[in-house]
């Protein structure tokens, strides 16, 4: 496992921006694929966006699609999500999240991997509020 710890979180009016960082410590981050979840009070835990270990591949949930980046930044082993057009609906704790992958390989499963249990290692979680 590898720990991650996440940082960005706040609050925001509807049609703001913020940008989470979540950064990688104590591994190898290039032999990691990326993710962010989000989960709101009584909800499930909710698939955001990943990235291969590359970085030239993302996949986004409906939800957040064209409005939301992922992006990571090899040299400070840090992982990005720039959230634009924020809407009350995205209020939630946001969760990064990381699976290790062989190092021949892009990723280890069918891709995207988009389930809570495709990964093993969670970050602590930072709040989001968007207020209307």
């Amino acid at each position: 496992q590898v720990e991650l710890v996440e940082s960005g979180g706040g609050l925001v009016q509807a049609g703001g921006s913020l940008r989470l960082s979540c950064a990688v410590l104590g591994r190898s981050f290039s032999d990691y694929v990326m993710a962010w979840f989000r989960q709101a009070p009584g909800k499930e835990r909710e698939f955001v966006a990943v990235i291969s270990k590359s970085g030239d591949t993302t996949y986004y949930s409906d939800s957040v699609k064209d409005r939301f980046t992922i992006s990571r930044d090899i040299a400070a082993n840090t992982v990005h999500l720039q959230m634009g057009s924020l809407k009350p609906d995205d209020t939630a704790t946001y969760y990064c999240a990381a699976e290790h992958v062989s190092p021949f390989s892009s990723y280890d499963g069918p891709w995207p991997p988009t389930r809570p249990h495709d990964f093993g290692s969670w970050g602590q979680g930072t709040r989001v509020t968007v207020s209307s």
